[in-house]
């Protein structure tokens, strides 16, 4: 038995095919899900989501949104999405140091606030592409 998974973003379709399992981190966990998983609709964090396909674990980085699970069905609407495998490891890094040095250099509560999420969005990217290597 399957689950059909669908991740989409405002501009493009990240995955829709169907999979054995998932794991998503959710704003109150991670939650794994297989097929006949009870209905529910749950926001999701920035971070990782695991995918069982054909016998192997991918990884997907996520930056946020909402997931309805049903009828061994997934719908997941993202602000952005990134497979490791469209991730460029260089960049990746750059990024994370480039946020790090943001924070370090944030001085009012906004731009505290907004650094913190640049940083939470290029670890979870960074942390993708350690999973899949």
């Amino acid at each position: 038995m399957t689950l059909n998974l669908c991740v989409l973003t405002p501009n493009r379709i990240v995955w829709d095919s169907e999979v054995k399992e998932i794991i998503l981190s959710t704003n109150s966990g991670q939650i794994g899900v297989l097929p006949n998983h009870a209905p529910i609709a749950t926001a999701v964090d920035i971070g990782i989501l695991r995918i069982r396909f054909n016998d192997q674990w991918l990884t997907m980085a996520l930056m946020g949104g909402f997931a309805r699970i049903g009828n061994n069905e997934i719908t997941i609407l993202v602000n952005d999405a990134e497979k490791s495998s469209d991730i460029d490891p260089q960049e990746a890094q750059q990024t994370l140091e480039i946020a790090e040095a943001n924070l370090r250099k944030a001085e009012s509560k906004r731009q505290t606030i907004e650094a913190n999420l640049a940083l939470r969005r290029a670890r979870t990217r960074v942390e993708v592409i350690n999973m899949s290597s």
